[in-house]
């Protein structure tokens, strides 16, 4: 006769409760306020309050637990964590039914409701809903929820769209929202508007000098790592990207460039940057500037320019570098590529030296470089050399330095500033006119576009122009008060004055940024 082996059923997670000992059930209450308001902080408290009594008033129940999310929206659970927290409490088998008071304290996405309602009823908890009456264990339950849970879904729609026209209206009337908690440089006065916080506007200006002066991104925050500087949320750690984003933000020039981003869907939140699928608002002069706007406009063509990568003689492209005042400064006379920085063992004898790009790889040209090697110190010493005959002639240097700013002033503009902003103005009106009308309206919107691009290369190719002239006038006023000769090389004094260095075999050629040449004879 064969052996039968009983093998005993496992206890089930949920409300299997055997009928001969009759234990109490275990219920848990889920509550939510979507708000932080004071209101909602009472309705908070109420909530809670309102279901430890109700579930001391059934004998047969015992409380496993008030779980209360304060402040957070229902569209989705994913910041919800004490309706996590209960989720799990019930995988864990010590919960066996939960009530709240309706589906839209529950979920606002049908998605989610559903989700947890039968995660929950597989293992045979219920949900109670008090408002609608709904025991999500009935036979009639699920239907209930699903229609009750579109409608919620619905509201937050609704809601969700009411929001965007109270952010959109606010847009419209050039009011800035800007979270300032992370915001370096600026913070909010009583009245909520951006007022300037002094020490951190001295790392913004920081961050501008330093990238105007030639130093990368990577450079400037190893920098203000080493100088023990927080950032606009007071981390320690610096990265490149935050620095690309302090140099790109138009709010250090006290404008504001409204709705960057939009949310593309209300359940998930999902935000995604706005090339040009919902309208952009922008607001002059809303707060006090910390960077002049034509700083701020020099910087936005510098990373242009540094990201445009430079291409030698052959056409092939060089990506930008700061590591020195030299780099892609010096030019090869011979084939015109650029000059590369080495360090050189020639038999033990080590020493930094410049080299032709295409003589260091063979690659980069048909028919190799023969380019002498040049030392780094002969290199400075040229460069000495070189501004010591400008100083010894001044006046001929002056002369054609006067005449290179006078042809820089004369540069203007096609259309003024005044001109392209009173355009705008009819451009603007034009088009809220014509808003019924997809045509027209598409037609305006893109001569706007034309003359939007048309004013910031205007401002940007004004703030170029003053910028070259102040440079320029202040090399003159420098040069004019030089009475004895350069010594020791200057860097910063070789970024103002030179525009290059060609090397050749028996000589190196100083093109100064005037537009002067001085020739220094090959000394070896």
């Amino acid at each position: 006769m064969a052996n039968v082996m009983v093998i005993p059923a496992k206890p089930q997670v949920g409300n299997n409760i055997k009928q001969s000992e009759k234990p109490k059930l275990r219920v848990a209450a889920y509550c939510r306020v979507s708000t932080d308001s004071d209101e909602q902080a009472t309705s908070y408290e109420a909530q809670i309050e309102h279901y430890t009594e109700y579930i001391k008033s059934h004998p047969e129940w015992t409380l496993a637990g008030i779980f209360a999310d304060d402040g957070i929206s229902g569209t989705n659970t994913k910041k919800r964590e004490e309706f996590n927290r209960m989720i799990a409490e019930c995988d864990a088998g010590n919960i066996d039914m939960i009530i709240t008071k309706s589906i839209s304290r529950f979920a606002r996405n049908t998605l989610d409701c559903l989700k947890y309602i039968r995660q929950l009823k597989e293992k045979n908890i219920p949900v109670f809903f008090e408002k609608e009456n709904i025991n999500t264990l009935d036979a009639k339950g699920e239907v209930l929820i699903t229609i009750m849970a579109s409608l919620a879904q619905q509201e937050s729609q609704s809601l969700s769209q009411n929001v965007k026209m109270g952010i959109q209206y606010r847009y419209q009337q050039g009011k800035v929202q800007v979270n300032h908690n992370r915001f370096l440089g600026y913070t909010k006065d009583a009245e909520g508007n951006l007022i300037i916080d002094p020490e951190q506007a001295e790392t913004v200006k920081q961050i501008y000098r330093e990238y105007l002066e030639g130093s990368s991104m990577d450079k400037i925050a190893a920098g203000l790592e080493a100088d023990g500087l927080l950032t606009g949320a007071g981390g320690k750690r610096w990265h490149t990207s935050t620095i690309n984003k302090i140099l790109q933000n138009e709010k250090y020039m006290g404008d504001a460039l409204l709705q960057k981003t939009i949310t593309t869907d209300f359940l998930t939140k999902t935000r995604i940057k706005n090339n040009g699928s919902a309208p952009q608002y922008y607001v002059e002069n809303d707060h006090e500037a910390i960077i002049p706007k034509d700083i701020f406009l020099l910087v936005q063509e510098e990373l242009v320019r540094r990201r445009s990568t430079k291409k030698d003689h052959n056409g092939r492209a060089c990506s930008y570098t700061s590591n020195h005042v030299f780099s892609k400064m010096v030019i090869c006379g011979n084939c015109e590529d650029f000059f590369r920085r080495i360090h050189w063992n020639n038999h033990g004898c080590k020493s930094i030296v410049w080299r032709c790009s295409s003589r260091l790889d063979r690659s980069r040209s048909t028919i190799p470089c023969t380019a002498r090697t040049i030392g780094e110190e002969e290199l400075k010493n040229s460069v000495i050399q070189a501004i010591n005959q400008v100083f010894s002639s001044k006046k001929e240097y002056l002369k054609v330095l006067q005449n290179h700013i006078a042809q820089v002033v004369k540069k203007s503009a096609a259309i003024s500033e005044i001109e392209i902003d009173k355009h705008l103005l009819e451009l603007q009106k034009e088009l809220i006119n014509k808003a019924n009308n997809k045509e027209e309206y598409n037609s305006i919107a893109e001569e706007i576009f034309h003359y939007r691009e048309l004013k910031q290369n205007t401002l940007t190719d004004g703030a170029t122009r003053d910028d070259q002239v102040n440079r320029l006038k202040e090399l003159y006023d420098f040069i004019k008060s030089q009475s004895t000769e350069l010594t020791e090389f200057d860097e910063t004094l070789v970024k103002r004055m030179v525009e290059r260095i060609v090397v050749y075999d028996d000589k190196v050629q100083v093109e100064f940024k005037s537009g002067m040449i001085v020739e220094i004879n090959n000394s070896n």
